[in-house]
This record gives structure tokens, sequence and C-alpha cells, in this order.
């Protein structure tokens, strides 16, 4: 099969994530795979067989979104390519555009709940051969803007390279990963670090709340236990070396951090969100989201005793050659 990818960018995140992961395992498999997007830091992550092109399909510019679809219709028609395969929301309505002028079938997945309150932007979904979910709380959230085109597909991702090492729980050496954005909740947890006491946090991202979360660091008088690294492509690494990963997001779909750190093996503590309830199977251990008391009470007995309530178990991670699997054989219904 020739697959067309439309993702707005290729900078840190979930949603990369997945989608550079998918393309690789689809060229191993002898797909011809196209990446289209804005470029960005993780573009080096494809692997050479993958074609990528650079188109400005992150803007929210209904000019700009109808130029690119026209540019990407074009390929299609001159170069075959069978099916067009949107990530986000921009990308939805520029695949459904392309899609008709091209006369070919287009999937989108749905990697979040953006929350319901604007029913029209969700057209081009509505309108698919195929939504793909990443999970069913985001299948649940969205039922009043999706129509029954929805499948449930949850994110499959590579096995690790690195395990944990339990020794690492000596040196109290917390980890956070991810985008630096308030829907993450690094605020929650850096507003209830203890000021003293032995204990380092690396955040691992960035972000538009870096300088922000820098302030509360600086007014707390933790900034020297706090390091902001940056994008960095050795998050695994870090998994393995770190005692704790503290997960206190406010929104996910199907969250891919969560998951490599289950497998990893690292201990978690993580906000009681839908998804994160439903790859744990319950929401017994969590903790309540938002809820800095909350925080603060779970980080100081970890610190204490270095114990998380419960354990996530690696079922709940189907692999990526499953995900892949599935997502082939929506290619094949829709074709």
């Amino acid at each position: 099969m020739k697959i067309l990818h439309i993702l707005p960018e290729l900078q840190l995140g979930g949603v990369e994530r997945h989608v550079i992961d998918l393309a690789n395992e689809q060229v191993k498999r002898k797909f011809r795979v196209l990446v289209v997007s804005a470029g960005g830091q993780m573009e080096s992550q494809l692997v050479h067989e993958v074609l990528r092109r650079h188109l400005p399909v992150h803007l929210k510019n209904p000019v700009t979104a109808l130029y690119c679809a026209c540019q990407i219709a074009r390929w299609v028609k001159k170069e075959g390519w069978q099916i067009i395969h949107a990530h986000s929301r921009v990308p939805a309505w520029i695949a459904e555009w392309a899609a008709y002028l091209a006369g070919v079938p287009y999937v989108v997945t749905a990697h979040v709940d953006f929350g319901t309150k604007t029913h029209w932007i969700y057209a081009p979904y509505r309108n698919a051969d195929k939504v793909i979910c990443v999970s069913r709380a985001v299948q649940d959230a969205m039922k009043n803007c999706f129509y029954d085109n929805t499948t449930v597909i949850v994110n499959g991702i590579k096995r690790p390279g690195e395990f944990w090492d339990s020794a690492a729980l000596n040196e109290n050496r917390l980890l956070f990963v991810g985008r630096l954005s308030s829907v993450k909740g690094l605020q929650d947890v850096l507003n209830v670090l203890p000021v003293d006491g032995n204990w380092t946090l690396d955040v691992v991202g960035e972000g538009p709340q870096k300088e922000e979360w820098e302030k509360i660091c600086l007014e707390r008088g933790i900034a020297e236990k706090v390091f902001f690294r940056g994008y960095s492509d050795q998050v695994e690494h870090y998994m393995a070396h770190s005692s704790v990963l503290l997960f206190p997001s406010y929104t996910e779909g199907m969250p891919l951090t969560l998951a490599q750190a289950i497998l990893t093996g690292i201990p978690v503590l993580a906000s009681d969100i839908k998804p994160v309830i439903e790859m744990k199977g319950t929401s017994e251990g969590l903790i309540r989201c938002g809820s800095q008391n909350d925080w603060k009470k779970a980080i100081d007995i970890f610190l204490a005793s270095h114990k998380v309530p419960g354990v996530f178990p690696k079922s709940s991670v189907p692999t990526l050659e499953h995900m892949v699997d599935q997502i082939a054989d929506v290619y094949r219904e829709c074709l």
C-alpha cells in the first residue's frame, strides 16, 4: 500500500512519536510512505525509506490549508498514493479536501479528547472513511462530534532497549517527560515539591510554559534541584535511571510517555484521568487530577518510603506490530 500521512509538525510530542513509529514500521513491511508536515527536530527519527515533504500544514488558516490540500492532491494523483491518513484537526480538513480532489479515501486518527464546544470543527472526522480513536476514553468523549465511523486502536510502542534499574530508587531522581504546557500539569508538582530534602527533578521536554515554570522554581527556592533538560531522544535512558515518573496530566488521548514507562518498568505517580484509568484498569492508587494537596502527599510518601500505590499491567500496552496490523486492516476496509 501507498500511504500519505499528514501531521502538523515533527516537534516533541505523543502524536509525533506515534506517526514516526507507525511510518517506520510500515516501510519495514514494504509499504510506500510519505509524511507531510511543517518539519521539526524529530524528523531525523524517520528512517530513510520514509519520504518526507514540508508544507505549512500546521497553520490554522483556511487559505493556507486549501493550498496544502491542492498540492497534496497533485502528489496523490501523480504518484499514486492510495490513502491519506491525517493526524490532528487542521490536517483532517486538509485531508478531506485533498481526498475529494484526488478521489481517494482518507482516515483520521483522534489522538485526544478535544472537547465538544465547537461541533463544526469536526466535520472532516464525520466525513472520513474511518476515524481511529487511540483509546475508549477518546471515543466516548467525542461520541457527540463523530459519527459511527470510529474504531478504537490503542497506540502500540516499540519494546524498550533499556529497562529500569531499581538501584535508582535510592537516588530520589524524579522525572517528568512531556510538552511544557499547562495541560500536562507539571505546575501542580512544582508548587508542592519540598524545599528541603535530597531529591532532584529532571524535566525532559520543551514548550510554552518553560519560563513560567522556571520562575516558580526560583520563587520557591528549588531551582538548583530542578533541571530543565529540553528535548531529548534519550527518554528511555532517563526512565531506566530515574526513581519515579511523575505524570500529572489534565488530559491525554492514549499517553505514550506513560506506556513507555510501563514497559520500561519505572514506578509511576499518575493523575486519575480517564485514559490513565483505562490503562491501569482501576482508579485505585491514582492521584486526583489538579489537586496539589494530593500530589504533595503522594510525593512526600514516595520520598519517605520509595513506594507507589499499585502498578500498571504491561498487558495494557500493545505492541507496535499489533497496532500496525490493526491500522492496515482499516486501510484495506477503506480501499
